[in-house]
């Protein structure tokens, strides 16, 4: 097993990681930047007001992406799996 091989592995892991994450990561953004802009304009500075919005859009994201994820994630295990026989030289 080469360090060029190794480095690929890790790049795979890491895309695949944020391919996962990004769906809930980005609908999380997305309503925390709109729920900051009506703070700002309505001047309304509770902090408990972001929590629950946030975590209810991400929770939907979850259950929305999910057969997408564990499509990836399966397809990821797959190709590792596949990838053990050039691991052992």
């Amino acid at each position: 097993m080469t360090q060029e091989f190794v480095i690929e592995i890790g790049k795979y892991t890491l895309s695949t990681a944020f391919m996962v994450a990004a769906p809930m990561l980005f609908s999380g953004l997305i309503i925390g930047v709109s729920i900051g802009i009506f703070q700002a304009v309505t001047q309304i500075q509770e902090m408990t007001l972001t929590f629950i919005p946030k975590i209810l859009v991400v929770v939907m994201a979850l259950f929305i992406f999910l057969p997408w994820i564990l499509n990836v994630l399966t397809s990821f295990a797959t190709e590792l799996f596949n990838m053990i026989e050039l691991m052992s030289k």
